[in-house]
């Protein structure tokens, strides 16, 4: 009787092979879904956004501060950002007319908002003479660094 069961038991097992054929062979197979592509003509979808004041006292480093663009492959050599304490950015670029948004900084993170669009953006360096962001635009990374320009600056 104990043969039996052990015969019984080792049959079963073998039965069991990873060579055995699958148990359900009429199911349909599915498709694989082709990755989708956006048209070249397609915007992205962005985060619209305003910018929230910074409140008093609690202003980073670099706001008020007027800040020049050096020779950076990221930005025109000689534009000026400022950001304002009361969440504004001013972009004086040379050649053309002033351009305004707004910024926002919460929990160490800096957002830049131009024309409606919200950009994620690292602060790579901040010291009291220069200060390199990483901007995460839709059209790509962008760093720009800069230099501590004279308050009241403006491009000519």
């Amino acid at each position: 009787m104990r043969n039996a069961a052990l015969l019984i038991a080792v049959a079963a097992l073998s039965a069991c092979s990873a060579n055995s054929p699958p148990a359900d062979t009429t199911t349909m197979a599915v498709p694989a879904t082709p990755a989708v592509t956006p048209l070249p003509s397609a915007k992205p979808a962005v985060e619209t956004t305003t910018a929230t004041p910074v409140a008093q006292g609690t202003a980073p480093a670099f706001a008020d501060t007027p800040w020049k663009v050096t020779d950076s492959a990221g930005g025109q050599a000689g534009t000026i950002y400022t950001f304002a304490k009361d969440g504004s950015l001013v972009i004086d670029a040379p050649g053309g007319t002033p351009s305004t948004g707004s910024w926002s900084y919460a929990n160490g993170k800096l957002t830049m908002v131009e024309d409606g669009v919200a950009y994620p953006t690292d602060i790579v360096s901040l010291d009291g003479g220069h200060f390199v962001i990483r901007s995460h635009n839709p059209g790509g990374t962008v760093e720009i660094a800069m230099v501590a320009a004279p308050a009241g600056s403006q491009v000519r």
